[in-house]
């Protein structure tokens, strides 16, 4: 999926402000420099004058920031590096973690959007890059997993 999407998606279903788009960005990595212009510039269409494509960094920042601002920041442990680049799977684990859902979460929200997946389907996206069972999260299976999420975490499901 493209990255304005996912922030897009992530912010209507949290209905967060721009602000609260920075601050999360800020948590991860309190020097990197974002204002709530340029978080209004990620969430225009494409078409629209002043649009700007949400970069790698920036999703990860977010989704990092995400999961600090849900379950708190671990102090004892090193900062975790951003991903270099945010692939479906990426996402898909973050808001996991995020969200603290375990299998039987992640197939509720996904039966919700009318999605079924196997547990071996499931299995296969969170499993390592070079595992021999690992399966891309296609943005079909991501679109129906936020749409899922946004209906159990904003309660019309």
């Amino acid at each position: 999926m493209i990255n304005n999407d996912v922030l897009r998606a992530i912010r209507y279903m949290l209905d967060l402000s721009d602000g609260k788009v920075v601050e999360l960005i800020h948590l991860a990595d309190a020097a990197y420099p974002i204002e709530k212009e340029d978080v209004q510039a990620f969430l225009k269409k494409d078409e629209e004058p002043g649009y700007a494509e949400c970069s790698n960094k920036v999703l990860a920042l977010f989704l990092d920031g995400l999961v600090f601002y849900r379950r708190g920041k671990d102090e004892s442990r090193p900062p975790r590096p951003p991903e270099k680049r945010v692939t479906n799977n990426v996402v898909l684990k973050k808001l996991r973690v995020a969200f603290e859902l375990k299998d039987v979460d992640m197939h509720e929200i996904l039966e919700a959007a009318n999605f079924p997946a196997t547990k071996p389907e499931l299995s296969a996206l969170f499993r390592q890059p070079d595992h021999k069972n690992f399966r891309l999260c296609g943005d079909q299976l991501l679109r129906n997993f936020l749409k899922g999420l946004t209906m159990r975490v904003r309660g019309n499901g």
